[in-house]
């Protein structure tokens, strides 16, 4: 049922690092044009390239998680860590597969990073995420996990062809025990 939250479902959410092995489940979220809408890539359109992605961007990163439901990856969520002066803030990222919106599993997968991501990464005061304007759902699902919208980036960055207006959402360390 669109919209509706079953506790039982969520209690079931869990995050562990995406493996080669788990190029099969990847693919279903990262060939879904309707996932990718608002990613800053295209749709895979062959294993291989997924494959490629995993072993040279995911398997190196620094914390990159596949969202699980019962052990089976159903998306990924990262957060990258800013370096030099910009030390002190990450961006968080993720995405999850169409059949899954709306059940609250994206907010949950938030929640937990937002719980743990400072306790593991304790240089971080600030994490922050970075939203198209017209993805109304992943701006909720930020709200739901305790972010505070901070404003609109007009014209920020130029993906897929067009000029992107961003929303700017944050969650301090100190905020954390908001949510």
């Amino acid at each position: 049922m669109e919209g509706s939250s079953s506790s039982d479902e969520l209690s079931k959410i869990s995050l562990r690092p995406l493996a080669l092995s788990d190029i099969d489940d990847f693919m279903v979220w990262a060939t879904d044009e309707k996932v990718t809408r608002f990613c800053t890539w295209e749709p895979y359109t062959s294993k291989e390239d997924g494959i490629k992605f995993i072993k040279e961007q995911v398997l190196p990163h620094p914390w990159f998680r596949a969202i699980c439901l019962d052990n089976k990856p159903i998306g990924a969520i990262s957060v990258s860590s800013k370096s030099g002066n910009d030390r002190c803030r990450g961006e968080l990222g993720y995405v999850l597969g169409s059949k899954y919106w709306g059940k609250g599993i994206a907010t949950q997968a938030v929640k937990m990073v937002a719980d743990t991501i400072f306790k593991e990464w304790t240089h971080l005061e600030r994490l922050e995420a970075l939203v198209d304007v017209n993805n109304v759902r992943s701006q909720r699902v930020l709200e739901k996990a305790g972010f505070l919208k901070e404003g609109v980036l007009r014209k920020y960055e130029v993906l897929k062809g067009r000029t992107w207006d961003i929303v700017m959402y944050s969650l301090l360390s100190t905020d954390r025990y908001r949510t």
